[in-house]
């Protein structure tokens, strides 16, 4: 299983289970990105521990979750990213538009003061 979704009242966890996010699993996230939302989910934190590359249609995917959850009126946060990813959300000036939090308390508190008004 290349992720696991764990919902809650408040948001859906997304556990990404794959070392690399690229082309070959990218295609199922979103699919399943775009469950999550039909089925009425606004927030949306994406746990990328295990996840040590991405590439662009990873970070594609991420921007759908992203778009989704600001479409309805809800909010991403992404933790425990790896330094590669981390370069690669900077270098792609992406920084200023993600929520990103080191520990999953804080991406909780991130959908909170980041969601649209």
């Amino acid at each position: 299983m290349n992720f696991q979704i764990t919902k809650n009242d408040r948001f859906a966890l997304i556990e990404v289970k794959v070392d690399k996010l690229d082309n070959t699993v990218s295609p199922h996230l979103k699919s399943q990105l775009v469950v999550l939302n039909a089925d009425g989910i606004k927030n949306i934190i994406m746990d990328l521990q295990d996840t040590k590359y991405c590439d662009s249609s990873g970070l594609s995917a991420i921007l759908v979750a992203n778009r989704l959850c600001r479409n309805s009126g809800g909010a991403l946060s992404l933790y425990n990213i790896q330094e590669p990813i981390k370069k690669l959300i900077t270098i792609s000036q992406l920084d200023s538009i993600l929520n990103i939090a080191t520990n999953l308390k804080e991406a909780e508190e991130l959908l909170t003061y980041n969601a649209p008004d």
